[in-house]
């Protein structure tokens, strides 16, 4: 994996769904059997075993969400981490409850660990990937889709905020410069530069009858001229300090 859904409320039902399968493992497989275990005793196993194993996966979320936040990555070397951790916290926490007085196993930890853990570990283990791996669907997906509006109803253009370019005065109505398929297109619609700043404050104006997009500045030509991505445009000296803060 290379990606990770940081979301704590999928985690929590990836959590839930963990803990509904170790129970439903523990009660029916029943990986132990000390032959004086009735089944009050295996109720209290299963349920045991598999809130424990809610609350390990959920401290393992949160974990893994302050290491996601901080490195703003993820990989398969962190998602390896991060299960072990998960299998360490939950292997320690069962053998305590395993040992207390509510279920007093005679299992050493060895046994606990080859006996019980191991198994339901071999078994779990691809379930919990393939559960992670879909989680990654579950994140919303962020568009950078944008709609220009004009004063006349079939002034309309979509596109994605990465694809604008420029927007340039021209008389009562304006050209907007735009990549297609990685080609230059244009549009005019019926509005202002004064409006469609308003409205997309992530333009910026470096002439009177220029706005620009910020992400296509290339370089500067000269003093008074400026490359965007496939165009060249004019720059005043009264905008010219908001360029050079870029």
């Amino acid at each position: 994996m290379k990606k990770l859904n940081p979301s704590i409320k999928h985690h929590s039902l990836i959590g839930a769904f963990i803990s509904v399968w170790i129970f439903l493992f523990a009660f029916f497989i029943r990986p132990f059997e000390h032959g004086t275990m009735d089944l009050q005793v295996w109720i209290k196993v299963s349920l045991g075993f598999s809130l424990v194993a809610f609350l390990c996966y959920g401290l393992t979320s949160f974990l893994q969400k302050f290491v996601y936040q901080k490195v703003s990555e993820w990989s398969i070397r962190l998602e390896i981490m991060s299960l072990l951790f998960f299998y360490i916290l939950y292997t320690i926490s069962t053998y305590i409850y395993y040992k207390s007085s509510i279920i007093k196993g005679i299992y050493d930890f060895f046994e606990f660990f080859t006996e019980i853990i191991l198994i339901a570990s071999l078994i779990l283990t691809p379930i919990l990937i393939l559960v992670r791996i879909y989680s990654i669907k579950l994140i919303p997906e962020t568009s950078d889709a944008i709609t220009i509006k004009g004063d006349n109803k079939l002034d309309i253009l979509k596109i994605k905020q990465s694809e604008l370019i420029c927007i340039s005065n021209s008389q009562n109505y304006v050209e907007i410069f735009f990549l297609e398929n990685g080609q230059l297109k244009s549009k005019l619609i019926r509005s202002s530069l004064k409006k469609l700043e308003t409205n997309f404050d992530f333009l910026i104006q470096v002439h009177r009858s220029h706005l620009i997009n910020p992400a296509h500045f290339k370089s500067w030509k000269d003093s008074t001229t400026i490359s965007l991505t496939q165009l060249e445009i004019p720059v005043s000296k009264n905008y010219k300090s908001r360029l050079l803060a870029l």
